[in-house]
């Protein structure tokens, strides 16, 4: 906003003191109107890192049983872990849980519960950069005692030079759309006053319109990795900037 100001002022500047306090008469903003616009930019690409949750869950009539026997579980998926080459610096402990075990029964038309002992769970996050061994993966965890599974969840490592791509189209696009505002309008250009951005950034397969892209060439994302046996769609990560640009006309 302070940048806006600064750069808006600048038709005073020539001005005595006394004058710059007066405020802009109409004929004076119509000389050099403001355009605003508003460009939303996305492009997409095959995701190259997935993150997988994966639990161990052991029981036994007290919690320090459960929870001694669980760590043993854990222990060995820990192990099947690093022995399909994943780093210890892309697995992390994300919850550890004890908890009373009880069976839910009605008996006589009365709910009561039956005490069975306690429940340990250990939940790891896994990350990988091997999209196409996500299959084999899965099944590595399976193998090792893994009873509760969740992901993947796909991610882009570092979107910055995607975003930095859609910055400059969405800044084109915006500097297109004022300079014709500003001949319909008259004008013979226009004076870039403020950026204002926002991003967004969602894993999905979107198909980008001709409209997203305007008239700058498209290049075409690689396509993905077939995955294994076809269980696993990795599909492509949207992402993108959204900016209000602010324009001055001028003749």
């Amino acid at each position: 906003m302070l940048r806006y100001v600064a750069l808006a002022c600048l038709g005073f500047a020539g001005l005595p003191a006394a004058a710059q306090s007066l405020p802009a008469t109409l004929d004076q903003l119509a000389a050099t109107p403001v355009v605003t616009v508003h460009i939303s930019e996305q492009l997409r690409r095959p995701p190259d890192e997935a993150t997988i949750r994966a639990g161990t869950e052991s029981r036994a009539p007290t919690a320090t049983a459960a929870l001694a026997a669980n760590k043993v579980k854990t222990e060995e998926l820990l192990a099947a872990i690093r022995g399909a080459g994943i780093g210890a610096k892309d697995v992390q402990t994300e919850g550890v849980s004890v908890n009373a075990d009880y069976t839910y029964e009605t008996i006589n038309g009365r709910g009561t519960r039956r005490f069975n002992g306690y429940v340990a769970r250990n939940t790891v996050r896994i990350k990988t950069r091997e999209i196409e061994r996500l299959s084999n993966l899965l099944d590595t965890l399976t193998a090792a005692g893994a009873t509760d599974i969740n992901g993947p969840e796909f991610s882009i490592a570092d979107p910055a030079p995607l975003r930095a791509d859609a910055r400059r189209r969405a800044m084109a696009r915006g500097q297109a759309e004022a300079t014709e505002y500003a001949r319909n309008a008259g004008f013979a250009r226009v004076q870039l006053l403020s950026v204002e951005e926002g991003i967004s950034y969602r894993a999905s397969d979107i198909v980008v319109t001709g409209s997203r892209v305007s008239n700058l060439p498209a290049v075409p994302p690689p396509a993905p990795p077939p995955p294994p046996g076809g269980s696993i769609e990795p599909g492509q990560i949207e992402t993108g900037v959204a900016l209000t640009l602010q324009y001055r006309m001028e003749r």
